[in-house]
Formats: structure tokens, C-alpha cells, sequence
């Protein structure tokens, strides 16, 4: 969108005068479908961007959006500040309201940007937490045969400690994009980007016994069309992100580590384990998905002991 009004103003062309502003229009439903079908965004942010609006929505009370000054946007981020909202969610709002008004003008309803002056809010790096490898041993073999369905859970575990896949990538994971024999899937990351993501021995015996003895029940007589997905619900439906959070808080619980676990912190234990172990921060970055090294460079920090290790072996006075 960006690119497009530069482009309009380098041509020495007239932006599109602005239209009076119609309040019946429903702006948020127009934005979405704007987000989802011309800037191809994943569909995650798709509904973080439209709850963000409807925030705003809420806020202004009745008032038109295209009339918003700068004056009532600063003092809405205000209000979300004396809300002590986290300092990333109002960097998100911020960056969702000036996308927003962007379209506006694309759309020739406003002539200018008042989003353009907010300023975003400082956002301090957070050492992501990594649970330690024995640790990671302990819970991976939680789910046991007391459990319904303990061979997709320990499945679904396995994968994500093995591939450091995101909790959605992982919901979202297709059986036909599973290649066990070949020790690899194919994950459909943000922005609808696919990369390859390799299954370690110990996650591919767990998905072969999944598939061989629980899947099929869970499949029934359903058509495959009907269940594309590798990890299925009691229903045969995806496993959704929800539930995938639920299942790792429980198996937490019961290997006794930190109750703060969520399926986040089985992808930041994989990268700090695989940094620690020797791996290259651009192999990370690439099994991680990250679109930039400096993502992935906060692993760095994380974990002190192959330093140390370094300093010892090369160091003369170590």
C-alpha cells in the first residue's frame, strides 16, 4: 500500500480526492477482506488486525474512523496505556491502525495519514525461556496409556520439540506433507510461506505408531478430504491451536517442570539446544522460518554454556 501511494506521488499524479465519509459503511469488514484478499496476509494477523479495529471502533464511540484526528488517536493509545496494556499489544494496534488508514487513502476516503505520526512503543527484548534437555525428556514421554489418546499426544509433543515449529504450523500440518521415510515435512509458515523442516528419529517412531494405531480410529469412515490434517481431534477434525496449548499445559503438570510451559517454549528450547549443540544461527533461522537473522539472533543470549565451552578450549589462561 505503501509502495503504491509513493509511487503515485513520484508520478507527479493527484491522490485520489477524498469522498465524504459514509457512517454506515462498515469499515472493519471492508478492511479484512482488503488485508486477506489483495495483501495476502496470514490469516492470525487477518484476525488480530480486525480485533485490534474493533477496539478502536468500541473506543470512538460512534465517531466516523476517517474523521479521527491525530489528537483522538494519541489519545486513544493513551487509554490503552493507562489499561496497562503489554507494550508489544499496543505496538500491534499501532501498526494495525496505520495500516488501516492507509487503505483509507488508497481507497480515496481520507487525503491524510494522521496514524503516520504515532510513534511506536518501545519494546524490550525478552530472553525467550528454554526448558533444559533432561527436562525436555521427562515431559516429551508425559502422555502414557492411561491417556485416550497418549499416541497423538506424544506425537504432537515430539513434533514440536523436533521440528521447533510454531504451535499453528503445527495445528495446521497436512499428512500428505509428511514424508517420515524421508525424515522430513513440509510446514506452511507466515505469510503462507512453505519450508522444509527435518523429523528427528525419536518424533518420526512417535507419528508412525499415531498413524498406524490412534489416526485410524480417529479418521472412522470419513472421506481423506474431509481429514487432510496430521494431528486429528476425538471428532476428526484439526487439532486446533487451543487444544494443542490445553495438551502441553497438562503434560507440564505432570512431568513436575515449570507450569509456565506453552508450545512456544518447546521452539525456543529447540533453537537454544541446537545453538548450544553447534549449529549455525542461519541454519536456525531457516528451520525456525524467520524472516530475518535478527530473530533469530536473540538466541545468542540465551544460553551462555557454549561460550564458556569455547573460552576453555582456546583461551590460554582459561
Amino acid at each position: 500500500m505503501a509502495s503504491k501511494l509513493r509511487k503515485l506521488r513520484e508520478s507527479g499524479a493527484a491522490l485520489p480526492k477524498p469522498a465524504e465519509p459514509d457512517q454506515s459503511t462498515n469499515w472493519q469488514q471492508r478492511f479484512t477482506d482488503y488485508i486477506r484478499s489483495e495483501c495476502h496476509l496470514a490469516e492470525n494477523t487477518v484476525m488480530a488486525y480486525g480485533r485490534d479495529l474493533r477496539r478502536l471502533q468500541q473506543w470512538a464511540a460512534g465517531r466516523p474512523l476517517p474523521k479521527l484526528k491525530l489528537a483522538d488517536l494519541s489519545e486513544y493509545i493513551a487509554v490503552l496505556q493507562q489499561q496497562k496494556l503489554a507494550a508489544t499489544s499496543i505496538s500491534r494496534i499501532i501498526v494495525a491502525t496505520r495500516v488501516f488508514f492507509k487503505y483509507l487513502q488508497l481507497e480515496g476516503v481520507i487525503q491524510d495519514n494522521p496514524s503516520e505520526l504515532l510513534h511506536t512503543q518501545t519494546v524490550w527484548q525478552r530472553i525467550p525461556k528454554a526448558i533444559t534437555p533432561a527436562a525436555v525428556d521427562v515431559f516429551l514421554t508425559a502422555p502414557c496409556r492411561v491417556d485416550t489418546y497418549w499416541e497423538r499426544d506424544r506425537a504432537l509433543l515430539e513434533l514440536l520439540y523436533a521440528t521447533g515449529c510454531r504451535v499453528s504450523e503445527v495445528s495446521n500440518l497436512l499428512l500428505a506433507n509428511v514424508h517420515l521415510d524421508e525424515g522430513y515435512c513440509l510446514v506452511e509458515g507466515k505469510g503462507s510461506k512453505q519450508r522444509m523442516v527435518p523429523i528427528g528419529t525419536s518424533a518420526k517412531a512417535a507419528v508412525k505408531e499415531y498413524l498406524q494405531t490412534l489416526r485410524p480410529q480417529l479418521v472412522d469412515s470419513r472421506p481423506a478430504d474431509e481429514c487432510p490434517w496430521l494431528l486429528l481431534s476425538r471428532t476428526g477434525r484439526r487439532l486446533r491451536r487451543e487444544a494443542i496449548w490445553e495438551l502441553v499445559k497438562r503434560y507440564a503438570l505432570r512431568a513436575e517442570i515449570d507450569p509456565n510451559v506453552s508450545p512456544h517454549t518447546l521452539r525456543h528450547s529447540f533453537a537454544t539446544h541446537m545453538l548450544s549443540g553447534g549449529a549455525d544461527l542461519r541454519q536456525i533461522q531457516e528451520l525456525l522460518g524467520h524472516a530475518s537473522i535478527q530473530t533469530t539472533q536473540i538466541y545468542t543470549s540465551v544460553d551462555s554454556s557454549r561460550l564458556k565451552r569455547v573460552h576453555r578450549q582456546f583461551h590460554p589462561r582459561a
